[in-house]
């Protein structure tokens, strides 16, 4: 017998139900990290000019993690809602029909992406040296493009049906067979040809793959959310409008941060490669500070959106207070362990003086805004969840348009290097202050409902949606 996905995240505590989602994706968002820093790690051991390269690819590689986190957005956000309303044929319906855009976007733009990598990289700053070797990067990673664009529509889906521990499960699985094949296929060990760079975008490939042939089994066998007979062209273009609403503005938002990424590499490519390289690691070193509150986050639209399907505004109030308070401390003890460590981090990675005192610097200076950077992400999940996502664009473009690109202009002028990345603290600490008062307006006008009985057709809160 089918079993059909309920809506568990309305039922238990709110603190007990977000770590409960929370703790099982702990390992998964660790997993999810580990890909780009396993790479750059075994890249850095090929030298600085290598490790540069990687750096240049980056916003590139963003740029679409970003569409396919929009996409997953939009999805999410709606499946959670069906599913909060006990609409189970209308949540298979939007699983199928989200896979089959996610497939169509990822592939446009990989071809487009293949096509186009010389006068792209070039615009951003790469030179003759390091043009070849992202070639041999970005050719590889383009052609297994879509392995990494699914997995990161699934995760969220997963997570709506109560599976967090899945979602977590086909992430971990990715990451291990990423550090078996990175040694083999870039140094050329076991019998197999030293690859080099080329091998690290092969080895990632090979992984994620394994990871989607795996969640595609969650979805259809497990969770009964992938049906052939949804895969009809009038049921799909009306799916689309609706995945449409949230994934263009989600994709909007999202693709401001590879934008922002460009220009500031842009800007760091003035000051020489070494600077490139030690901001590239130092970005994907970064990531591990967010992967608890990320835990945390990646289960926040699911949560507020199944709730706000079944009415609860009063569990989505809890768990916005929760959520930010946790996102403060948590930041601010982060803070202050990246900074007593950070000479040891930049150790790990280079030997190169310039390049190390450079990864310090962006360390020492950034991670002091991580908790707040944190409570504008949290924002702008709780905006989707509300079907407000236009709004939590706006918040996300005046973060990069209004403060952080200005900002980092200003910085690199006045001073240099370590100014660039003062204007990233300033716009961090910025844009959560601007989050909170946000969010909280928009919650007080929100007039709180009763929860339906369990089964029943659950009514809206009484707020206006974009």
């Amino acid at each position: 017998m089918k079993q059909s996905s309920a809506a568990v995240l309305v039922q238990k505590s709110v603190p007990r139900t977000l770590f409960g989602m929370a703790f099982p994706m702990l390992a998964g968002t660790f997993a999810m990290n580990a890909y780009n820093l396993t790479d750059t790690w075994f890249v850095s051991r090929l030298g600085t000019l290598p490790l540069a390269a990687m750096g240049f690819t980056f916003p590139v590689v963003m740029l679409l993690t970003c569409v396919a986190h929009g996409i997953g957005s939009g999805v999410t956000t709606l499946v959670s809602h069906a599913i909060g309303r006990h609409d189970q044929p209308d949540a298979v319906r939007l699983v199928t029909h989200g896979l089959m855009l996610a497939l169509c976007v990822t592939a446009i733009l990989s071809v487009g992406g293949y096509l186009l990598i010389q006068p792209v990289f070039s615009a951003l700053g790469a030179d003759d040296r390091t043009l070849p070797l992202i070639g041999q990067y970005m050719r590889t990673w383009y052609v297994g493009a879509v392995f990494m664009t699914l997995p990161m529509l699934g995760n969220g889906i997963l997570i709506s049906a109560g599976d967090s521990r899945a979602a977590s499960g086909f992430m971990i699985l990715g990451t291990v067979l990423n550090v078996i094949l990175d040694p083999i296929m870039i140094f050329g060990y076991l019998g197999c040809p030293a690859m080099g760079i080329r091998g690290a975008a092969l080895a990632t490939v090979i992984a994620q793959a394994v990871s989607t042939v795996w969640l595609i089994h969650l979805l259809a066998r497990k969770h009964h959310l992938l049906a052939r007979s949804a895969v009809r062209l009038g049921a799909y273009f009306a799916s689309l409008h609706r995945i449409t609403r949230f994934a263009v503005p989600a994709i909007l938002s999202m693709i401001l941060m590879p934008i922002s990424a460009t220009v500031i590499t842009r800007i760091l490519s003035g000051f020489g490669h070494e600077v490139v390289a030690a901001t590239g690691a130092a970005a994907r070193i970064e990531m591990f500070a967010f992967m608890v509150p990320m835990a945390l986050g990646i289960s926040l639209i699911p949560f507020v959106s199944q709730n706000f399907g079944a009415g609860r505004m009063d569990r989505v109030r809890q768990a916005r207070t929760f959520s930010t308070l946790f996102a403060i401390g948590y930041g601010g003890l982060t803070a202050i362990v990246f900074f007593l460590v950070a000479p040891w981090m930049a150790a790990i990675f280079t030997a190169d003086p310039k390049v190390a005192g450079t990864l310090i610097s962006y360390i020492r200076i950034i991670s002091f805004g991580y908790g707040m950077m944190e409570v504008h992400r949290y924002s702008g999940f709780f905006l989707t969840g509300m079907h407000r996502p236009v709004s939590a664009t706006a918040l996300n473009a005046l973060r990069i348009l209004v403060l952080l690109i200005p900002l980092s202009f200003l910085g690199a002028h006045l001073w240099g290097v370590a100014g660039v990345f003062t204007g990233r603290l300033v716009t961090d600490v910025l844009v959560g202050i601007l989050g909170i008062v946000w969010v909280s307006r928009i919650l007080r006008s929100t007039r709180p409902t009763v929860a339906p009985a369990r089964g029943s057709e659950a009514p809206l809160p009484h707020a206006a949606t974009e």
